[in-house]
C-alpha cells in the first residue's frame, strides 16, 4: 500500500529570507490537481524585527511587530497578488499611521 499522506515541510526563520524561501517552495507543491506532490508548507515566523514600522509598533503599542508574518502570509496564500496588495497598503495620512502598513 502506497503512503499518499502529504511530505510535512516546516520552514523556521524570519526577514526576507523566509518569505522568499516560502514563495519557492510553494512553486513546487501541488495546489490541487497538479502533478506535483503532496506538501503541508508550514512557516514558524520569528517576530524580533525592530525597525522601521515594525519597531515604531513595536515601541508606541507594545505589540509584537507583524512585517515578517504578513510577509509569509503574502508568501503562502492562493491569491499573493490580492493579498499583497491588501498587507501592503501604507495607510498615508491619521496620527499614528501614517506609514504603517
Amino acid at each position: 500500500m502506497e503512503d499518499t499522506s502529504p511530505l510535512k515541510v516546516v520552514a523556521i526563520g524570519g526577514g526576507t529570507g523566509l518569505s522568499a524561501l516560502l514563495e519557492g517552495l510553494k512553486r513546487h507543491t501541488r495546489t490541487s490537481e497538479a502533478a506535483l506532490p503532496a506538501v503541508d508548507l508550514t512557516a514558524i515566523v520569528t517576530v524580533t524585527d525592530d525597525g522601521g514600522s515594525s519597531g515604531r509598533l513595536r515601541r508606541d503599542f507594545s505589540v509584537l511587530p507583524p512585517g515578517d508574518i504578513r510577509n509569509c502570509m503574502v508568501a503562502l496564500s492562493e491569491d499573493s497578488a490580492l493579498l499583497s496588495r491588501l498587507f501592503q497598503y501604507r495607510f498615508q495620512a491619521g496620527r499614528g499611521l501614517k506609514g504603517h502598513s
